[in-house]
């Protein structure tokens, strides 16, 4: 038996525990109608040594395994194959669980590493489309509670790896997938996911952890400057840089032809005008608002104020499915519903980012060293209302 332990494993040079593989040795060799004994002739080893293969007593060496492959047809893979084990992950839930049996429809999440926490969303926090095109990182097996802040387990269906270097954003451009797709070209494991939302709320999620980067767009109207002045009011302290994404448009998204003859905020008053309007604290809220005040017009006085959607292309689809007559959003959400665009103002939508994920996230420098690249300045710039002449231009908050 020690000859046919040394011939077989090698046992100086084992790496692996035989537990760690699945073994179809027998399976083959009946399939092909051979016996152990004329499956070791073939081979050139003895018929001890298969037994003991098959009874899963050793793993044979390399140049066993490749004989036995080459005498059954087969690649090694068929013969031995590593038995997948599942990878389970506990993380900080963001967002809410629906109330389900997770047996009968495991819940489809996200997983994020930020700094040194484990952040799980659900999919479905993507909204309608892309919950059906953006794969899960992996499935629900236990909650310690429904809503954001429960402790959840995940049982992984993508390598950690590649999880450990997913970027998520948080902000109302959906021009972030896109740098995704261009920096997926240069590092094949790397995607950006980006979660809709204005631009307050992204800035708290990324001061909550959860997100690497916010994108935002507040102009100041007293100052004439975008983003900076709210952004040296909510962040303290020089840890973060701020990085032009682009300049877009911004401005009254109407339908085709403008059959309301929208072209200021004060039209807005006329009762028979229907707006349909973005979340507090949203870079668009903040425009309309600040419109509404300088035209001497209560937002009581607007019809559908109070009617709130999450993002620049629930607004368009809203006014192209004839919901509402008018809603503050960019020209290239307009251009892809076929609206008709009144512009308002040029506004920076900016990349706010810790310094410190800069260090110790493995791709997330690369992001930005994708949006300047030409490639994709030439895409963006073809969707409509995008100006990259200051893409990647760095800003002090000091």
């Amino acid at each position: 038996m020690h000859d046919i332990q040394k011939s077989i494993v090698g046992q100086n040079n084992k790496a692996e525990s035989i537990e760690h593989f699945a073994n179809h040795l027998k399976d083959l060799r009946v399939a092909h109608g051979l016996s152990q004994g004329e499956l070791a002739s073939r081979a050139g080893i003895t018929r001890q040594a298969v037994s003991s293969i098959e009874s899963n007593l050793y793993l044979p060496t390399t140049g066993v395994a490749l004989r036995l492959a080459s005498v059954l047809t087969c690649c090694v893979e068929d013969l031995f194959s590593l038995i997948q084990t599942d990878d389970m992950i506990e993380g900080r839930l963001v967002g809410v669980l629906p109330q389900h049996d997770p047996k009968a429809s495991p819940v489809r999440v996200k997983v994020t590493t930020v700094g040194t926490r484990t952040v799980v969303r659900p999919v479905t926090g993507l909204g309608e489309l892309l919950s059906f095109t953006v794969p899960a990182d992996g499935y629900v097996v236990e909650a310690r509670g429904q809503t954001s802040g429960s402790t959840v387990r995940v049982k992984l269906s993508r390598d950690r790896r590649a999880i450990e270097q997913e970027i998520s954003v948080a902000g109302c451009d959906p021009a972030i997938f896109l740098a995704g797709e261009h920096l997926r070209r240069q590092k094949d494991q790397t995607s950006v996911v980006g979660w809709t939302m204005g631009s307050m709320a992204a800035l708290q999620a990324l001061q909550r952890g959860e997100v690497h980067v916010a994108g935002v767009h507040l102009f100041d109207p007293a100052t004439g400057e975008s983003n900076l002045p709210f952004l040296r009011r909510a962040l303290k302290g020089s840890g973060y840089e701020v990085v032009t994404f682009a300049t877009w448009e911004e401005g009254f998204l109407v339908r085709p032809g403008n059959p309301k003859s929208i072209r200021s905020a004060a039209d807005l008053a006329e009762s028979t005008i229907t707006l349909v309007n973005r979340e507090e604290g949203a870079g668009a809220r903040l425009l309309l608002d600040q419109r509404l005040r300088a035209a001497g017009i209560d937002s009581t006085k607007v019809q559908g104020y109070d009617r709130i959607v999450a993002s620049h292309f629930e607004v368009a689809r809203a006014i192209a499915g004839h919901q509402a007559d008018v809603g503050i959003g960019i020209r290239s959400a307009a251009q892809l519903f076929g609206l008709e665009f009144v512009p308002l103002q040029s506004a920076r939508y900016d990349l706010v980012v810790p310094k410190a994920y800069l260090k110790s996230h493995p791709t997330l420098a690369n992001l930005f060293e994708t949006i300047v690249s030409r490639p994709f300045r030439n895409e963006i710039e073809a969707l409509g209302g995008y100006d990259t002449t200051m893409t990647g231009t760095v800003h002090s908050l000091s």
